[in-house]
Parts: structure tokens; C-alpha cells; sequence
């Protein structure tokens, strides 16, 4: 039986020659033996040269003390931002308070109505749960406060996200404006949001719902966009044939065909909006995130598993309800019809009412179940049974060190221990070869301006943890994203897991990694692995299965083996897909990363941290800036262009 071999013709100088990732290394290495001596004669080599560096503190720290002081006085503030706080203040309140009124009951019954209506009788009854769930943990007031400040960023997300998607998806000049800003803000982590509105609007909820409207925006203008772009042309042909105007296009045909995307952008919107509101306790946002934020800081895993575990059940329910809805759209409702629909809202206000009547509107202590208790006893054996000293696999404690001792001190030491200017020439290769001359000079201005910043040490320190992070979510995710892809079984048996993971905010991963492995960086690390984890074992499954199966089949005919079908067909088929996956990848990790600084990461995260926690200006914002041109790196050092894709260049 024939087999297919893997013998590739040998290329000769010429044929090499012929490939544009030779000739860009090639240029490369042309322009670096001229520019690297001169570099060493000027500013020698190790380190980022002190020359190079511009300190911001004296500026940032003047910046900051004018803010301060004139934060009561000044127009700007009396006049905008202080109008804008007191909004935000009283749409907060409004909400809560009102939440508080309806009751325990009444939410609960109001939860479970909406997701009858929209997706049946089992999505009802789940969301119920999940109420009960957060009251009988001891969350009810904190679940309310945290919803109360979700409902007002995901309206104000929902509008401003609709409107620059709007312009970007009517403009051409606006979309290539708004597209470079939205790159960057996607790849920015949650915490680089914080300190600047914090400056404005000082610690409390205006702040907390301001990062959280910067930061879930995007994606909504982003699908909105992509939604009225992607248009059908011939329905629009159609009706501009009848003789309507551009609104009226706009309004009977643009925005109706673009009715999925637009309920995918809410859905993205509130999965990230309660993501950064957990984070926003930071800065006071107060509810379920501070419950955990506190937990955290005291290393009390119990308390921090009881405000986790709501956090985590508002998430799946909100993502669920919302797909449904996305799902559904144009269909009659899941459940119960137009007068179903009358009887059960009218039951939902006589279950408020006579809640109310009952005096039965808050959730009584003597439901509460305590599970901090015994979750800290099972801590506290672990510690003693499983950190260390177990026969032969060692303790989870001896993990992490040794990790820590074999992986991360290594990876930043031979990081801080390169010339500053090899790490400019690594990026630049690595970015010219899978892009664009201009994808090479952004990555480089980017990874230079840390330099520039003053913090090239502890962004090395913070870049050792991501590379190590995204080493192993790799390994892991393409294993399992490849059994999957080839078990049926195994992908409908990961599927609802990772569907769970993929909802939990980044904050709650930092709970049972505490728990397993105490605080440090190695916690970190396996934070934002398994933060990260999900996204890459979906990639890769769905990559590997959109495989042209004319090509299996080929190969299959040939007598190829399983395995030789793997790595000579698929593979090089998903390739995209994988390198989508590796992208994906460094910027989940990058995330938890720098929320690793709440548990001992150090580097960038703890210098974020520290300012938010000192009003230290220039120590948070600079590192914030630093994560951003790390994370500007990073994603264009993963990421084709198009550019590429047509030209080959």
C-alpha cells in the first residue's frame, strides 16, 4: 500500500532566495549589522540604555495634584464631569433601589419570566436557581448591587458602542479611524482602565461604571459595524429603487438586517461589563467583585468562593439568556405566547406585591447557607496534606516553586540578560515575517517605548510570565483542541465545560488558584492558563474540523495514516486557525497576568495595583502603558495581516 512520504525537494541559494520570509530576515540582518554596532558604540549593550529613558513621574505627578486640586473648582469638572458622576450616581441607586423594592421574590420570578419567554421552561428554571443560589450564599444585597451597576454600564456600553458603530459602518473614513483605537483597546487588560478614570472621578461607583463603559463598548461597535457593512446588497438595491432616503434605508433594511449582530454585541457587551464590574471593586465599584477583592486580600478562599460562585452563576445565566435571544430572533417567543406572556408578568408583580405585603423583601439570614466555613477547613487540609510532601508527585506548593524556580526565573533572567537591542531585532523579525514591513515598525515602537517609559525590567518580568503562561495554555490546547476535533464524543463532552469557563470573569480564576498554590507568580501563571485555555481548545477544534474534507479523503486514498493525515493535511490546512489561536492566546494570558499582580505576580500588575492603592499617578499609569505596548506587541507579533495573506509579502 503506497504512503505519502515527506520529502521535500531541496532548495538550492536561488530557491531560498525566492521566499519572502528569507529575503525580510535577510534585510534584516543587513540593516542590523550596520544599526547594532553604532547602537553599541553610542549606548553600549545589556539593559535599556538610561539615556533612552524620558521619566514621566514629575510631569505625571504635577498632572495629578492639578486634577486633585482643581477637581471642585474648575468648569470642566463642575460643568461636565461632575454632571456625568451625578448621572452615574443616581442611575446606580435608582436601579438598586429598585431592585431592593421588587424583593428577593420578585427578582427572582422577574429572572425567571424573561428567560422563560425567551428561551423555555429549562433556562426559567436554571436562572431561578441561580437567584436562590446567590441569597442562600449570603449575596443577595452585594448580587443586587453588582446587577444595579451592570444594568447602567451595559445601557450606556450599549449606546455608545451603537453609535460609533454606526458612524464606522456608514463611513469609510470613520471606520479606518475608529479601527485603530478599537485594535488597541481590545487588546488592552481590564486593569489599564482603571487609574485613569479613577484620576477624574475618585474611587467609587462613577468611576467603577466609566471603566466599565470604556472597556465593553468596542465590541458592540465593532459587530455593529460589521453588521451594517455586511448588509445584504441587493435588499439594499431594492429599496432604494422604491425611492427612500438614506434614513429610511438606514432604518427598514440596514438596521433589521444587521439584527443578529447587533443582540451578538449586546451579549459581548454584558459578558465583559460584568467582567470589568467584578475588577471595578478595585476602585470601590463595592458588590460581589469587593467581596471577593477583600476575600482575596486577607487569603480567606471560603469568603472568596461564596461571592464567586454568583459571580459565576450571573454570568452563565446572562450569556445564556442573551444567546437565546440572539438565537430566536424573529421567532415567535420560546414559551406561552402573547397572553402566557400577560399572565406570567402579572404573576411576577403579585409575587412582588405580596412579597412586600409579607415584609418579606430582603432575604432572611436564617437561609443562608455558610459554606466559608467548611470550604477553609478543606483548605486548611490541603495545605497541611497536599502542599507539599506528598510521596513521589510532590505537593502543589512544590509545583509552583519548582515551576517558579525551573521556568519563570530562567525565561526573565535570559529576558533582563539580552541586549536591548536583540529583543528590538527578535520583534521585528517575528513581526515583519508574519506581516508587513508596518506591522514589524509598530510591534518595535511599541516594545521601544516601554523602554522609553523606564520599565523595561519589570515588563520583562511581566512578559516571562505570559510567554511561560502561553507555552503551556498551547501545549494543553492544541492536545485537547486536536482530540476533540477528532472524538465527537469528547467535543460534546467539553462543550458545556468550556461554555462555563469562557463566562467566568477573570477575576473568579484567581480564587482556586490561591487555594491550590498560596500567592506568588506561579498562581498567576496557572491563573491566566486557565483563563486562556477554553478559547485556545475551541479555536483549534474548529479549525481542524473546517478542514476541506476532499483533502482527507485524498490523503486517506493514498494510504496515509491518522497521524500522517494530521500533520501533513490538517494542520497545514488550519493553519490560520492555529496562528489564531496562538494570538488569542497571548492576550487572555496577558489579562490574567497583570490581575496576577492582586496575588503576588509582581512586575506591571503589582505596580498597577500599588498606584490604584497610593493615587500614585505615575507609577500606575506608567505601568498601565506598559501593559498596552506589551499587549500592542504581542498581538502583532501573532497576527497575519491581510496584507500578507494577498501578496504573499
Amino acid at each position: 500500500m503506497a504512503t505519502i512520504t515527506a520529502n521535500p525537494p531541496r532548495l538550492g541559494l536561488p530557491g531560498l532566495l525566492k521566499r519572502p520570509a528569507v529575503r525580510k530576515l535577510l534585510l534584516l540582518a543587513l540593516a542590523a549589522a550596520i544599526l547594532v554596532p553604532l547602537a553599541d558604540a553610542r549606548w553600549a549593550s545589556g539593559t535599556w540604555p538610561g539615556a533612552l529613558t524620558v521619566d514621566l513621574s514629575e510631569p505625571l505627578a504635577k498632572a495629578s495634584d492639578w486634577i486633585i486640586d482643581n477637581r471642585d473648582s474648575h468648569p470642566l469638572f463642575l460643568y461636565f464631569f461632575g454632571h456625568v458622576s451625578n448621572v452615574v450616581v443616581i442611575a446606580v441607586r435608582a436601579v438598586y433601589l429598585t431592585l431592593l423594592a421588587i424583593g428577593w421574590a420578585g427578582v427572582t420570578a422577574l429572572g425567571a419570566l424573561v428567560a422563560w419567554r425567551v428561551a423555555g421552561l429549562r433556562l426559567a428554571l436554571g436562572t431561578a436557581a441561580a437567584f436562590l443560589a446567590c441569597g442562600l450564599l449570603g449575596m443577595w444585597v452585594p448580587t443586587m448591587q453588582t446587577l444595579a451597576l451592570m444594568v447602567v454600564a451595559v445601557l450606556a456600553s450599549v449606546v455608545v458602542g451603537a453609535l460609533l458603530g454606526l458612524a464606522a459602518g456608514l463611513s469609510d473614513r470613520m471606520d479606518r479611524a475608529l479601527r485603530p483605537v478599537l485594535d488597541t483597546m481590545q487588546v488592552m487588560p481590564a486593569f489599564a482602565y482603571l487609574l485613569p478614570v479613577v484620576l477624574v472621578f475618585g474611587i467609587g461607583v462613577p468611576a467603577a461604571v466609566l471603566a466599565t463603559v470604556i472597556y465593553a463598548a468596542p465590541p458592540m461597535a465593532r459587530l455593529t459595524s460589521l453588521g451594517l457593512r455586511g448588509a445584504d446588497k441587493e435588499v439594499l438595491e431594492a429599496v432604494a429603487s422604491l425611492g427612500s432616503t438614506a434614513r429610511q434605508r438606514l432604518l427598514t433594511a440596514r438596521i433589521p438586517l444587521a439584527r443578529k449582530e447587533l443582540l451578538l454585541g449586546v451579549n459581548q457587551t454584558i459578558m465583559m461589563s460584568l467582567s470589568m464590574a467584578v475588577i471595578a471593586a478595585v476602585i470601590g465599584a463595592g458588590g460581589l467583585g469587593d467581596r471577593v477583592y477583600q476575600a482575596l486580600a486577607s487569603v480567606d478562599i471560603g469568603a472568596a468562593l461564596a461571592a464567586g460562585i454568583p459571580i459565576v452563576l450571573l454570568a452563565v445565566v446572562l450569556d445564556r439568556v442573551t444567546g437565546a435571544a440572539g438565537e430566536r430572533l424573529g421567532a415567535e417567543p420560546a414559551s406561552g405566547g402573547r397572553l402566557g406572556g400577560l399572565l406570567a408578568l402579572a404573576g411576577v408583580v403579585a409575587v412582588a406585591v405580596a412579597g412586600r405585603l409579607a415584609g418579606r423583601l430582603d432575604w432572611s439570614d436564617a437561609w443562608i447557607v455558610n459554606i466559608a466555613e467548611p470550604v477553609n477547613r478543606a483548605v486548611d487540609w490541603m495545605t497541611a496534606h497536599l502542599y507539599s510532601g506528598v510521596p513521589v508527585i510532590g505537593g502543589t506548593a512544590d509545583w509552583a516553586g519548582h515551576f517558579t524556580t525551573w521556568v519563570l526565573d530562567p525565561v526573565r533572567d535570559g529576558l533582563q540578560g539580552l541586549p536591548w537591542w536583540s529583543l528590538l531585532l527578535i520583534v521585528a523579525a517575528l513581526a515583519w515575517v508574519i506581516g508587513t514591513w508596518r506591522t514589524a515598525l509598530t510591534a518595535v515602537l511599541a516594545m521601544a517605548a516601554i523602554g522609553v517609559l523606564g520599565v523595561w525590567k519589570p515588563s520583562l518580568d511581566t512578559l516571562s510570565q505570559v510567554l511561560a503562561a502561553v507555552a503551556v495554555t498551547l501545549v494543553v490546547g492544541f492536545a485537547v483542541g486536536i482530540a476533540a476535533a477528532r472524538s465527537d464524543r469528547l467535543e460534546r463532552a467539553l462543550r458545556p465545560v468550556l461554555d462555563v469557563f469562557q463566562t467566568m470573569p477573570q477575576f473568579v480564576y484567581l480564587i482556586p488558584v490561591v487555594a491550590l498554590f498560596g500567592v506568588g507568580r506561579a498562581p498567576a501563571v496557572a491563573a491566566a492558563i486557565v483563563y486562556a485555555l477554553p478559547a485556545v481548545v475551541r479555536i483549534t477544534t474548529q479549525g481542524l474540523r473546517q478542514v476541506d474534507p476532499a483533502a482527507l479523503e485524498a490523503s486517506g486514498s493514498l494510504g496515509a495514516t491518522s497521524w500522517q493525515q494530521l500533520r501533513q493535511v490538517q494542520l497545514p490546512l488550519a493553519r490560520p486557525a492555529l496562528l489564531l489561536a496562538v494570538n488569542q492566546g497571548l492576550v487572555l494570558v496577558l489579562a490574567v497576568v497583570v490581575i496576577g499582580g492582586l496575588v503576588g505576580g509582581g512586575a506591571l500588575g503589582y505596580d498597577v495595583v500599588f498606584g490604584l492603592a497610593q493615587g500614585d499617578l505615575a507609577t500606575g499609569l506608567v505601568a498601565g502603558v506598559a501593559i498596552v505596548c506589551l499587549g500592542l506587541m504581542l498581538d502583532r507579533v501573532t497576527q497575519p495581516t491581510e496584507r500578507r495573506a494577498k501578496k504573499g509579502a
